[in-house]
């Protein structure tokens, strides 16, 4: 019966997707007016909680109206840059709306950030103002001497209930706001009912946050796209649902296909500021929790814990997230009793992606918009043509460089510089006069079964200088940049490298030290150290070190990774000195065969 019911349940989502009417640019619906259509509706239900604040649709409306009085005052309006610099918590969520809410546009500044990648962040985007929470006092401090905001006038303040920081801590240099504000209370409300949908909502950032980090346009069409699909097709959710999400929502997963679905299906989302695999299943059971949004590593977090009788006694249903590999999908499936998983394949930036709205295993489903699977030469890093210089599709079954068609309904709306997005844009690629955004990803089809003719993919590998950790992508290239920074280094060639239970790639770097340096021992090892702590966000710093005498090159002079990153970490296959940065050290130290013989029984978690 029940298989009965999924093959109409899923006949329903195709004739849904056939039928329904994409979002218009011309379209007055954005990312706030959902809570105003909420709260007019349902202003009872529960809407947002985090920390021990439980608001209602009507009580989160209310104080994101208090606090787009006040960014008014503060001089905030349409086509605006504010960037918002907060950790995961209800004043997030509130200044997001009350922000967009004035047609502004947020810049979401990764919270890990700090130094020159922060400054280059908020700069990048010619922010007006920057909105920051108190817990990232520090941090912004740091680097407020590098940007063009003025003391006094455009940092907004932000307190962190959790802080044990006296109540009239408030930075001299910047002007506290509050959505709680009782001056506020009888303000005549914002309405969000005349925003277009073609207005820009967010930038989000990409590459990493390594240094020289791109802001992607985010509209709210595409927001409001992206969440319908997530709500609607994939999860199912109805408004007595609950979304637990304790991803960063300054990213695309956590703010679009979570924050955003929850909205749009009148659900309540349980934040948390940041994951914690001890307290996941917890806080599920404690709040009710039928829904969750994640990424690979999350998962593989979850399964490394020891098992407990309790695992599968959870009322979780539906989850939804990217990077969950084969080799533990049916295990953790089982082990927590989960219904559907809504693996799902997407960048923040791109112009379409992959949905798993048939519930099948193993796969991130199927397209949402025209895509093809190039031939791909790995090792040459580049593209095979045939002899007319036409990318050729690969066999089924074979892996290929997912490219996606840009079309009038799959469009690409780029990145702040017109000069990044052209170099995403693949010109004449099997026909003259086509266009399609380069992925940058390998993906290969798969066999599912029974899918209503639609081929179902799975995603392979990223391709070129950039690889995937902790849930980030990082440019190899600019870490690489950051750590020739160092006094004491010449040259550095950065890849990624396997290591065994962990998902993606960890960050390997084969070092040349400065001048007169052979070894390790001859240089400052704690000051290229803290460089890299200093400079680099936890999960763009290298684990591992290679020291070299000279970086070997191809015949044209680009850097080999190739024979690199098979030899890896591997003392057998490397004669030179290997180094490690073990979890909670500072400093690197050599990697002896005993360590080594834990990282591959997989003792070690990175």
């Amino acid at each position: 019966m029940s298989a009965i019911i999924d093959f109409f349940s899923n006949l329903k989502i195709l004739w849904m997707a056939a039928t329904a009417k994409p979002v218009q640019s011309e379209d007055r619906i954005s990312f706030p007016h959902i809570v105003e259509i909420n709260a007019a509706e349902n202003p009872g239900n529960p809407a947002l909680i985090c920390e021990g604040e439980n608001l209602t649709w009507s009580m989160l409306n209310q104080r994101v109206n208090n606090l787009a009085v006040q960014l008014q005052e503060q001089g905030i309006g349409a086509g605006d840059c504010v960037s918002l610099f907060m950790q995961n918590r209800t004043e997030f969520v509130i200044c997001s709306l009350a922000a967009t809410k004035l047609g502004a546009v947020v810049g979401m500044i990764n919270s890990n950030l700090s130094s020159k990648p922060l400054a280059h962040c908020i700069r990048l985007i010619d922010s007006k103002k920057c909105i920051f929470g108190e817990e990232l006092t520090e941090a912004l401090s740091q680097v407020k001497n590098e940007l063009d905001l003025k003391e006094g006038l455009d940092y907004l303040f932000v307190r962190d209930p959790m802080s044990d920081e006296p109540a009239s801590h408030v930075p001299d240099w910047a002007i506290e706001i509050n959505s709680t504000h009782p001056d506020y209370s009888s303000a005549a409300p914002v309405s969000a009912a005349q925003l277009g949908a073609g207005n820009k909502a967010f930038y989000i950032f990409t590459s990493g946050t390594t240094g020289l980090p791109k802001a992607a346009v985010l509209t709210h069409k595409r927001l409001l796209t992206i969440g319908n699909m997530s709500a609607k097709m994939v999860l199912r959710l109805k408004p007595e649902d609950r979304m637990y999400n304790c991803l960063p929502l300054y990213h695309g997963t956590g703010l679009m296909v979570g924050l955003t679905a929850a909205f749009l299906s009148g659900a309540s989302t349980v934040v948390r500021r940041k994951f914690s695999a001890s307290a996941f299943w917890a806080d599920i059971r404690q709040h009710d929790c039928t829904a969750f949004v994640y990424i690979g590593e999350l998962i593989r977090y979850l399964m490394s814990r020891p098992a407990d009788p309790k695992d599968a006694q959870n009322k979780v249903r539906t989850i939804i997230g990217n990077g969950l590999r084969p080799d533990i999908w049916m295990d953790f499936k089982k082990r927590f009793d989960i219904e559907r998983i809504g693996e799902f394949y997407g960048a923040s930036e791109g112009n379409g992606g992959f949905a798993n709205v048939f519930n099948k295993d193993c796969t991130v489903g199927l397209g949402v918009a025209p895509a093809i699977l190039a031939s791909y030469d790995v090792a040459a890093d580049e593209i095979r043509r045939d002899e007319n210089g036409f990318c050729m599709e690969v066999k089924e079954g074979d892996p290929g460089l997912l490219l996606i068609e840009i079309t009038e309904k799959s469009a690409f709306e780029g990145y702040t510089s017109n000069d990044e997005s052209e170099k995403k844009i693949l010109r004449d690629a099997f026909k003259a006069g086509d266009c399609y955004f380069n992925t940058g990803d390998l993906m290969k089809t798969v066999d599912v079964g029974f899918a209503f003719g639609q081929k179902h993919y799975q995603f392979v590998d990223r391709v070129g200088d950039t690889f995937r950790w902790k849930g980030e992508n990082v440019s190899t290239n600019e870490v690489g940049e950051i750590i020739n920074q160092s006094e004491e280094v010449s040259f550095t060639n950065v890849y990624g490298v396997e290591i065994p239970g962990a998902d993606g790639r960890a960050g390997m770097a084969a070092i040349v030290l400065k001048e007169n340096a052979n070894s390790i021992a001859e240089i400052d090892l704690a000051g290229l150290s803290a460089h890299i702590q200093a400079h680099l966000p936890s999960y763009a710093r290298p684990i591992f070190l290679r020291i070299q005498k000279e970086m070997p090159t191809t015949s044209t002079l680009k850097l080999q990774k190739n024979t690199l990153k098979d030899e890896a970490f591997h003392p057998d296959r490397v004669e030179d000195e290997l180094l490690v940065m073990k979890p909670g050290d500072t400093v690197y130290s050599q990697l002896d065969t005993g360590y080594y013989a834990k990282i591959q029984r997989g003792e070690v978690s990175f």
